[in-house]
């Protein structure tokens, strides 16, 4: 916290000093007021409803189908040939370059907003999942075959511990690429949301509920990242690594 706490001291001395325009940065303690005021209204615990909402059910749709899309081309080479090479493809095209296309298709509803953070997140879990089964060591495999295992014992036994190092580290990129999508479509003729709120402060110059949104996003990514990172250390207790 030593960082964090260095930039506050000096966003606060430069703000007492007059060295900061509050027209241009806010206070510290003006966003801490604002911040209250928002809570006490319950104007910020709607926005933040709302975007926890979008951000939930797309995160929720990308995984699945990225973790589905990843597991029939690393264990099939006909799922393979089918699925990596547009799922590569999309990995070259930045996601919100797709959002004049998918306007067109779904219009601006909610609908629209849920499929452009699902189609982030389903690439980057594919790519990470899909890297996991490959790079599977052949012992491992090889190993399998002399025991003498069934297909299910082998996906069990084999699969599943190979792959769910790159399976977390997946859900932490997918879990940002949620984040930075949402913050991108609530601001496209959104209604509400932390975007939307940002976006309709940035009109009136209102820094404070600007900073107060950013604040919003970054505990939102920071409380995920941390849960995914405290799952990950139980589930791979097991795993000796420079970190552990």
């Amino acid at each position: 916290m030593l960082g964090p706490a260095l930039l506050l001291a000096l966003w606060a001395a430069a703000s007492a000093s007059g060295l900061l325009d509050p027209r241009k940065l806010s206070a510290p303690w003006a966003v801490a007021r604002t911040t209250a005021d928002m809570i006490s209204t319950g104007v910020l615990q709607e926005h933040v409803l709302t975007s926890l909402t979008r951000a939930t059910a797309g995160f929720l749709i990308g995984i699945t189908a990225g973790l589905a899309l990843a597991v029939i081309a690393g264990i099939s080479r006909i799922g393979e040939a089918l699925i990596d090479g547009p799922m590569k493809i999309k990995l070259a095209i930045p996601t919100i370059g797709l959002i004049p296309l998918l306007i067109l298709w779904l219009g601006i509803g909610e609908l629209f907003k849920i499929v452009i953070i699902a189609v982030a997140v389903a690439v980057y879990m594919y790519i990470q999942v899909y890297a996991g089964l490959v790079g599977i060591d052949k012992r491992y495999v090889e190993l399998a075959e002399v025991q003498g295992y069934r297909r299910s014992e082998f996906l069990r036994h084999v699969v599943l511990p190979g792959v769910l190092p790159q399976f977390f580290v997946g859900l932490r990129l997918s879990l940002t690429a949620s984040w930075l999508v949402l913050i991108t479509v609530e601001q496209i003729n959104a209604l509400s949301g932390v975007g939307y709120m940002m976006e309709q402060a940035q009109q009136y110059a209102q820094t404070d509920v600007i900073l107060v949104g950013l604040a919003v996003y970054g505990i939102f990514g920071f409380l995920s990242d941390a849960l995914v990172r405290v799952t990950e250390r139980r589930v791979l207790s097991w795993r000796r690594t420079l970190a552990s």
